[in-house]
């Protein structure tokens, strides 16, 4: 093998396995399938959500016309769902975002500089971790006045734990390599250490939980919505659809099939590709 078909750096090796993984390969497309549908649900959509169809039997199963059937209040549910996955993805998204912006700072911090700082904040991680999460989650967006800003920051603060235990553990391994030994007998202060030496070696198993999370995010969004504590219940997202439709299964199941297959798609396409990305950025995968 020739110098120029060689992989030298740890990216490339990355991408190839990634590009290799089926698991990431499948998760990919059924997200892109899902953000397709999000971005041109205007263009991809048979039907406003807010359209009722007076012709048809609500609710009612599939027909030529509606190919998910129509709800109790004679929408179209395919129309719904489509236009749903922008609220839903979009909560989920902003929800994780929020959470690695709080999370991982605060196991960045427990890790490297230990002492009084970690305790104070793991302790007050376990004493979260104590509580259900749907019952902080709850406790939070009732706080609140109900709606979305409310489901958003409650989903986004159960998901503090997970990034700032997951950072501490890095962290701790990070801080006695001898890069950083190096880099702290120079003379570089405790700050530039932790933000330009250790955050590097940290972003993977972020990026990792964070992909994998997101799913599990959408489902919480999802389940408070069900719950009622969301926004406007007549506004197309998956929760909702399903809290609507559960009163109405003994007359017809498909206006909970297509929010629940929804929801189903895209927690399996995050996880799908989580584990892609995790078996890539595995840095002991590829050795021989």
């Amino acid at each position: 093998m020739n110098s120029a078909d060689t992989i030298e750096t740890p990216k490339q090796r990355a991408w190839v396995r990634l590009r290799g993984s089926r698991s990431a390969q499948t998760g990919a497309t059924v997200i892109f399938g899902c953000l397709l549908m999000a971005v041109f649900c205007q263009v991809l959509a048979p039907y406003s959500p807010d359209t009722r169809d007076v012709t048809v039997a609500a609710p009612s199963g599939p027909s030529a016309r509606h190919w998910l059937g129509v709800d109790a209040n004679e929408k179209d549910v395919l129309s719904r769902v489509m236009y749903g996955s922008r609220l839903s993805l979009f909560a989920g998204l902003v929800s994780i975002t929020f959470a690695v912006a709080l999370g991982a700072p605060a196991g960045a911090v427990a890790g490297y500089f230990g002492g009084w700082a970690e305790t104070i904040i793991m302790r007050s991680i376990d004493i979260a971790l104590a509580f259900p999460s749907i019952l902080i989650a709850l406790l939070v967006a009732t706080a609140y006045k109900p709606g979305w800003s409310a489901v958003i920051i409650a989903v986004g603060l159960i998901n503090v734990p997970v990034f700032a235990r997951q950072v501490r553990v890095t962290v701790l391994t990070l801080r006695n390599l001898d890069y950083v030994t190096a880099s702290r007998a120079v003379g570089a202060s405790p700050l530039h250490i932790l933000g330009r030496v250790i955050v590097p070696g940290i972003v993977n198993p972020v990026v990792v939980l964070a992909t994998m999370g997101l799913g599990a995010a959408i489902l919480e969004v999802a389940g408070l919505s069900f719950l009622g504590v969301g926004g406007d219940p007549t506004e197309p997202e998956w929760g909702s659809m399903l809290a609507q439709a559960k009163d109405h299964l003994s007359s017809s199941v498909w206006p909970a099939v297509g929010p629940g297959v929804a929801i189903s798609l895209a927690i399996l396409g995050f996880n799908l590709l989580g584990d892609g990305l995790r078996d890539a950025l595995d840095p002991r995968l590829g050795q021989s």
